[in-house]
């Protein structure tokens, strides 16, 4: 089992991205990254008309080709959940054809990573030896959901709420197995179980580089994890999402080959490498993930080393019918201390 790690930008101190991918060769298999200035499903490097576009591109092409020289394959990432009113246009068409076309002169392209159809199609017609993925925003998450898209897509992320879900895992990994696809986990999201929200703020995201223009409402942007999870009451829901513990992760190798970690914008990246790749995490869990709640839980921290030891094993054959289960809410107390308990202990 090896990972796919999100590209960072890196700052005027910092090493290249390339130095900690170094670090973990061994057990990183892709990088996946965005492109300046197009949408993704993560804030964009750089807006469109941004003076530091070109730096900021220089800069990525430096570290695509470091990325290279190291073996690692580099999947671009087209997973917007909108394009407005280019959505199905051949300006898109022509503009991702581009992009593409400059990374296989500059540096060569494995994968493409999008929800968008169009675009699968796009890359599969005008570039058949670069692989096309399904994002885990499509939220594949049955054999007959993977059937209908089988001609767009080589690989597939399926829906984070599989995660919890050994046997629907086994289900769509036979498919796959039989159909010559792959299935990819998402393994360290912070976002909510069946958030109903998801869209919106997809397509928020999708357009962020410029909704910056426009004046907001007051307040907190309504993507519903912070503020719901700002409520002690709902703490439990933390517990009840689709993240895996690095502890847990070897109970999946049957199913994939490589497991996707969230890092793009995680404000550590090596922490989470390190702690998946050790299969050991002594610290607060939700610094593991992205988003990262943990500022919501102060003064208090989860402690990973004190999940129960048939924590997997409840969690993983529960069915997720939290509505008529406690098993999530008896743990709460046990893994969730005083800040201080950390430090005092050492983690």
């Amino acid at each position: 089992m090896k990972f796919a790690v999100g590209y960072q930008l890196p700052d005027d101190d910092e090493p290249l991205f390339a130095e900690l991918v170094r670090e973990f060769r061994e057990h990183v298999a892709e990088v996946y990254f965005p492109w300046p200035d197009l949408p993704t499903g993560r804030s964009p490097l750089v807006k469109w008309g941004d003076p530091q576009r070109q730096t900021v591109q220089a800069q990525l092409e430096q570290d695509l080709l470091a990325l290279r020289r190291l073996g690692v394959k580099l999947d671009l990432l087209l997973n917007a959940s909108c394009y407005g009113t280019e959505a199905h246009s051949l300006a898109l068409a022509e503009r991702v054809s581009s992009v593409i076309t400059h990374l296989l002169d500059l540096v060569g392209l494995d994968t493409v990573t999008t929800m968008s159809p169009f675009l699968a199609e796009t890359v599969k017609r005008r570039f058949p030896g670069v692989e096309t993925r399904a994002s885990v925003n499509m939220r594949l998450a049955t054999v007959r959901s993977l059937e209908y898209v089988a001609h767009l897509f080589e690989s597939y992320h399926v829906a984070r709420e599989c995660n919890r879900d050994p046997e629907r895992l086994a289900e769509l990994h036979a498919w796959t197995e039989a159909n010559g696809k792959r299935l990819i986990m998402l393994a360290n999201s912070g976002c909510v179980s069946h958030c109903p929200v998801q869209t919106f703020h997809d397509n928020l995201v999708s357009h962020e580089a410029e909704a910056v223009e426009m004046e907001h409402v007051p307040g907190e942007a309504p993507t519903l994890c912070w503020s719901y999870l700002r409520d002690p009451r709902h703490w439990v829901s933390f517990l009840q999402s689709t993240w895996v513990r690095p502890e847990d992760l070897h109970h999946y190798r049957a199913h994939f080959p490589v497991v996707k970690l969230a890092t793009r914008m995680h404000a550590n990246p090596r922490r989470v490498l390190q702690a998946y790749v050790s299969q050991r995490y002594c610290g607060n869990l939700p610094d593991l993930f992205e988003p990262g709640h943990g500022p919501l839980f102060a003064p208090f921290i989860v402690d990973n080393s004190r999940f129960p030891q048939d924590w997997f094993a409840r969690t993983s054959t529960c069915g997720q019918q939290c509505e008529h289960c406690s098993y999530c809410l008896s743990v709460l107390p046990e893994v969730l201390v005083p800040a201080t308990a950390l430090v005092a202990g050492g983690g």
